[in-house]
């Protein structure tokens, strides 16, 4: 079970490719970075901002 990313964490995560603000997606258990087209996945609560880990959004995402 996923836990939800501490909302002051999220103040300052800012994505690694492009530095643009995230979004979380509490439903996919993801930050996402529009600017970059990406979304990182948040496991047991914490953030992987790995661009390696992040999976490219769908058009319908973007």
């Amino acid at each position: 079970m996923s836990r939800d990313v501490d909302p002051r964490l999220l103040a300052i995560l800012v994505c690694p490719l492009t530095k643009a603000p995230l979004t979380y997606d509490r439903e996919k258990g993801e930050l996402v970075s529009k600017a970059a087209g990406l979304a990182y996945p948040v496991r047991d609560g914490v953030p992987v901002m790995v661009i390696e880990e992040a999976r490219e959004l769908g058009e319908d995402e973007r």
